[in-house]
Order: C-alpha cells, then sequence, then structure tokens
C-alpha cells in the first residue's frame, strides 16, 4: 500500500501559515517531488504534475502579475487541479486573490511561509522523503562496525544479541537490536534504525533486557545507520559446502535494493565478533580497490602458468 502524508502534516512540521483552503488539509500527498508551475503560467500544461506541492516563489508570483486577468484566471484554475494536494507561498508574499478564492472554491490549502524558496525546497523534500520513503522491519541486529552498518540476521537464539554486546565491548555501536526498521531513499540506500520501545536496549538471554548507552556511555549508540552488508548465521551444517575464498559475491534484496550477504556458519570456538569485524574491514578494502580473493586467484593462476611452461 502506497505511503501517504496529510497536508496538515506538513503544516505542522513547517509551521506553515494557512491562507485559504483550510477545508482541504486533509489531502493526501503522495511523491515527494514538488514542482515550481513556471512554464504551466506561460500556459503550458502538457506535462502538469499535478499531483506534487506546488511552490510558488517571488519568480512565479512576479510572472503572474505580468498576466492579464483572463489569462491569470485561466491559468490559476488550471492548476488548481482535484489531484493537487496544496500551494505553498514562499518569502511570506501575498497570494493572488484570484488563487484564494479558487483554493477555496477546490478546496485545495494555500499556504505561506516567509523562509527563502531554496531552503523551503529543502526542508519539503527532507521531510517528505523521510515520511514517503519504503519501508520495511526485519528480525535481526544492526551495528556500526568501523563506520559500516552490518545488518545482523539469523534464527532466534543463534547469537545476535550477544555477538552486539561483545563488538560494542570491543568499542563499536549499537543501532538497533531484535527489531530493525529500514528506511530506502530515493537513491536506493538502506538506513536502519531502532522502534522508539527498544531503542538503546539489547536483550541478552539469561540476564534480560540490559540498556547499553547506560552501561557503555553514549558513544556505544547510534540511532541510524545505512546498512552495507548483511551478516546472515547459521548453524555449522558438515554436508554444507561454504565459501572458502570469497570470490563470489552473494547478494540479498530488502526492499527494492540488492545488499552484500556474507553466510557466517555458528559452531562452538568461533568467535563470530572478530568475524564480523574482519567482515566489515573486507568490505571497506574492497570498496577501495583491493580484493585479496581476486589478488590470490590471479596469483595462484600465474604461479599455475610459470610452472606449466618450466615442464614443457
Amino acid at each position: 500500500m502506497a505511503k501517504k502524508v496529510k497536508v496538515s502534516e506538513l503544516v505542522g512540521q513547517l509551521q506553515l501559515e494557512i491562507v485559504s483552503g483550510e477545508d482541504g488539509l486533509k489531502r493526501n500527498i503522495t511523491v515527494d517531488d514538488l514542482s515550481r508551475p513556471g512554464l504551466e503560467m506561460a500556459g503550458y500544461f502538457h506535462y502538469y504534475p499535478k499531483e506534487r506541492v506546488q511552490i510558488l516563489g517571488k519568480t512565479e508570483l512576479a510572472f503572474m502579475e505580468t498576466l492579464t486577468n483572463e489569462e491569470r484566471m485561466d491559468r490559476i484554475e488550471r492548476l488548481c487541479d482535484d489531484e493537487t494536494p496544496c500551494f505553498i507561498i514562499t518569502r511570506g508574499l501575498e497570494a493572488p486573490q484570484e488563487l484564494i478564492e479558487q483554493s477555496n472554491l477546490k478546496k485545495i490549502p494555500v499556504l505561506r511561509s516567509t523562509g527563502a524558496t531554496t531552503i523551503l525546497l529543502s526542508r519539503i523534500t527532507n521531510f517528505l522523503e523521510r515520511k514517503l520513503a519504503p519501508s520495511a522491519t526485519i528480525h535481526g541486529v544492526l551495528v556500526d562496525v568501523y563506520g559500516v552498518g552490518m545488518l545482523i540476521t539469523g534464527g532466534s537464539g543463534i547469537g545476535k544479541s550477544e555477538t552486539a554486546l561483545e563488538l560494542v565491548k570491543r568499542s563499536h555501536r549499537l543501532v538497533a537490536d531484535d527489531a530493525v526498521e529500514i528506511r530506502q531513499t530515493s537513491d536506493g540506500q538502506l538506513h536502519g534504525s531502532a522502534p522508539e520501545l527498544i531503542r538503546h536496549l539489547l536483550e541478552i538471554r539469561g540476564l534480560g533486557i540490559i540498556n547499553v548507552m547506560t552501561l557503555f556511555g553514549a558513544g556505544a549508540v547510534r540511532t541510524m545507520k545505512r546498512i552495507s552488508v548483511v551478516i546472515k548465521l547459521e548453524n555449522w551444517q558438515p554436508d554444507k559446502q561454504y565459501d572458502r575464498l570469497g570470490l563470489d559475491e552473494e547478494l540479498t534484496r530488502i526492499i527494492d535494493t540488492d545488499v552484500p550477504l556474507v553466510t557466517v556458519p555458528v559452531r562452538p570456538g568461533r568467535n563470530l565478533a572478530v568475524i564480523i569485524e574482519v567482515a566489515a574491514m573486507n568490505f571497506r578494502l574492497k570498496r577501495m580497490g583491493y580484493n585479496a580473493a581476486l589478488q590470490f586467484t590471479n596469483k595462484l593462476t600465474e604461479t599455475i602458468a610459470d610452472d606449466t611452461d618450466d615442464f614443457d
């Protein structure tokens, strides 16, 4: 189900003044793109993005003053489409009387801000992107290890929280335990956070609930982190062939984004915290252009080729 934001939420967030069309505050905003209807003011409505919030700045209102009364009324009537969520006037400028009348008739809110147009555009976009972004909640633990967001998943009781506790003791930071709320930004990045109820809390079987920030300090937690790698913990299966070189990078899909996946078999004696630390450092090295597995394979191929030449 597509997400929606009420115009009234936008008014409350940005402290906007309601000029007219107050009956339309329950209108829905469904896209985070904004529109400055300059071409529409000139009469070109072929590609009018009527579903967007319409921003009227100094340029648009000044151009409107150059139109005849008939042209101004025509443009405003066509701008006030049934799908248009609202109009926002910037810099505290006066709204044209024709727009006030038409907005009251169509029940489309006309709002006003004293802020500069560019600053207001940025604030509105950030708010709508955050509210309208696709989201999901995943069972797991999210930690910040050497600046890399590591999402640890696996079956219940496999040791995700205990591993996170060991990582916190090693000066890394906890983002979320048990439930990770994930939001996908418009450029495909995934950002994870904890539900407010369990923020900074960690559940350790045998101990119960502990507050990581209280025990280890504010530097042991963070509110949000971009997810870069998924670590899947699973019980060791003797008959399963695990990747021993790391040449083939597995991916897992979260919402609409593919994320690198590392499967780590769990059995007594394995230090999972150290393995996850190394996975984070290895991820950073790969992004910097160094791939140890690929370099090893190339050297091995060269050695075999040299030995073959010597034999011949």
